[in-house]
């Protein structure tokens, strides 16, 4: 079976989608109770709507910038295998940091889950440079929100400390 051109970029996009909308179903039993009544958040924290979208635009770019990787190493083969591993590798601690945090409110957890995540993703960008510039460059705003999401995780673990569920 050969997919029609559009398939692959749309399937690449949309995939990652997959673990935000679990994620979001988690989230949204824990927003209303824990995160907004039982815990401290910063100064700096963000309006809990704005999530989705800027999610929504992350998730989008960085399956495109993994299409990107796999469109230009002619597909899954030895020279797509570490960019496209590492792309993986950060998915997949991408979608776990929802229920580490939002689930079981392991708070210390998720802190380091989510450096874990950043590590991974700065070794996607890097790898993703030299096989295509512009999926490197896709991933950037993304490297940027998970660096603010680090400090807010950091954040709420150190000033909740009865509530770190460690």
């Amino acid at each position: 079976m050969v997919l029609p051109t559009w398939a692959p970029p749309v399937l690449a996009s949309i995939l990652p989608h997959f673990g935000g909308f679990g994620g979001a179903m988690i989230t949204s039993k824990n927003v209303r109770t824990w995160y907004d009544t039982e815990i401290k958040k910063p100064w700096f924290r963000p309006p809990n709507w704005l999530f989705a979208p800027v999610w929504t635009a992350l998730y989008t770019a960085m399956g495109y910038a993994s299409y990107l990787v796999w469109e230009s190493c002619d597909g899954f083969n030895d020279r797509s295998l570490v960019p496209l591993g590492l792309y993986g590798t950060q998915l997949a601690l991408n979608w776990a940091w929802t229920p580490i945090f939002f689930g079981w409110h392991k708070l210390g957890l998720a802190t380091i889950e989510i450096g874990c995540t950043w590590l991974a993703i700065v070794g996607c960008i890097v790898t993703f440079h030299p096989v295509s510039k512009t999926a490197s460059y896709l991933m950037l705003p993304y490297l940027g929100w998970v660096s603010f999401a680090s400090c807010l995780t950091f954040w709420i673990w150190r000033n909740n400390p009865g509530k770190k569920g460690d």
